[in-house]
């Protein structure tokens, strides 16, 4: 009896699953496994919960393409039959849309980036000022109290 690794098994099943779904004898042709072996590794890995399966990247976005045209009712079942939920579907929609983003887009402006310098400046300066007011503050409190503390005892005698 030949024992496969579980990463041979993991690629084989993922053509067995969505959004691949190729035929059970054709991949059983491919990588020289029986079909019924092929069913029961499938049938281990649709008993998992969905957060035990890996869905590959390339899985995820045919998941974006295929449900993406579909109202939230047809969406919500088709999750339910993968066994994802439609939060999921809709974090991988963006991560999608954020990958498939031009990188002029994502890269902020020369004037942008001034500005933010600039503002930058002025917010450590103020943070400067106020930290420095807090410290007089406190040398100022102290000094009080020691004063107080030195005419008191001159009084207590």
């Amino acid at each position: 009896m030949a024992r496969y690794g579980q990463t041979f098994k993991d690629r084989a099943v993922a053509r067995l699953l969505p959004p691949e779904s190729a035929a059970v004898e054709l991949v059983a042709r491919e990588v020289g496994v029986g079909t019924g072996t092929l069913q029961r590794w499938r049938e281990d890995v649709q008993s998992m919960p969905a957060l035990g399966r890996a869905w590959t990247a390339a899985a995820r976005l045919q998941a974006v393409i295929t449900t993406a045209a579909m109202p939230e009712a047809g969406k919500s079942a088709w999750c339910r039959e993968q066994g994802i939920y439609p939060a999921e579907l809709e974090k991988w929609c963006t991560s999608a849309a954020a990958a498939l983003c031009d990188p002029q887009d994502a890269r902020a402006s020369p004037q942008a980036t001034r500005k933010d310098r600039t503002r930058i400046k002025e917010l450590e300066r103020e943070l400067l000022r106020k930290d420095r007011a807090l410290a007089e503050t406190a040398a100022l409190l102290v000094l009080s109290k020691k004063v107080t503390a030195i005419f008191s005892r001159g009084e207590d005698a």
